[in-house]
């Protein structure tokens, strides 16, 4: 049976190994980060819209924060973020289109001039507030959550991996890239990653990955794990 590691954190981890039980392949659970809720001090004031590019934003954010929010038009990048957003209490959440940058183009036009709250990680990209910024929108950003890197004793992750080589890596940020390629660069790991082929969710992902092992790394085609796990398949 072919060995998948699923790296992402505990909370979609369970998730994603129960799809690749399903689909015939046997998960391997090493999450090497992990999300962790920061207080939320204030309300982002009087703002017209909300824009979500993360889950983890509306799994972490307080119930008076999304209550307060609940009314307003909600973006959200994807399908399972408008998902998370609608189980929370949003009562008007539009799908976009896949990624931060092409939802803040959506958004450019019809906010230019107004305020946008932005429910979000403190570890993120600049590109979404940025191309907002550049169009006249003012962004409010409230920071829900961190993400937190976790790190392993050698003996740890063998006793995880049952001490045999991973077939194949699920790698879902840039965080975890750096985290992996450490891991599989230490002497007494080296042997479980030398035929790994990495599956990446982006080319940022992949970047961080570096010259780890055999190079044998794959990006996904969209930025979500549905079309990560078609590279599993395939």
């Amino acid at each position: 049976m072919v060995r998948v590691l699923v790296t992402r954190p505990a909370s979609g981890a369970s998730r994603t190994a129960r799809r690749l039980e399903d689909q015939g392949f046997q998960p391997l659970l090493l999450p090497l980060t992990r999300t962790q809720a920061l207080p939320v001090d204030a309300l982002p004031g009087d703002v017209a819209a909300v824009a979500i590019t993360s889950a983890n934003a509306i799994r972490h954010a307080p119930r008076e924060i999304v209550a307060a929010l609940a009314a307003l038009p909600c973006h959200a990048v994807g399908a399972r973020t408008a998902q998370a957003a609608r189980a929370a209490g949003f009562l008007s959440v539009s799908e976009g289109p896949g990624t931060a940058e092409a939802l803040a183009d959506v958004l450019a036009g019809s906010l230019a001039g107004k305020s946008l709250a932005y429910l979000c990680g403190r570890v993120r990209l600049p590109a979404f507030e940025a191309r907002l910024s550049s169009a006249g929108v003012d962004v409010r950003a409230v920071e829900t959550y961190d993400t937190i890197g976790i790190d392993y004793a050698d003996a740890a992750v063998l006793e995880r991996l049952s001490g045999r080589p991973v077939d194949i890596a699920l790698v879902y940020s840039a965080r975890a890239g750096a985290a992996i390629r450490e891991l599989a660069g230490r002497p007494a790991l080296r042997e479980l990653f030398e035929k790994t082929r990495f599956l990446a969710l982006s080319d940022r992902v992949a970047a961080a990955l570096g010259d780890i092992a055999g190079t044998d790394i794959r990006v996904a085609a969209r930025p979500d794990e549905d079309a990560l796990l078609a590279l599993v398949r395939a």
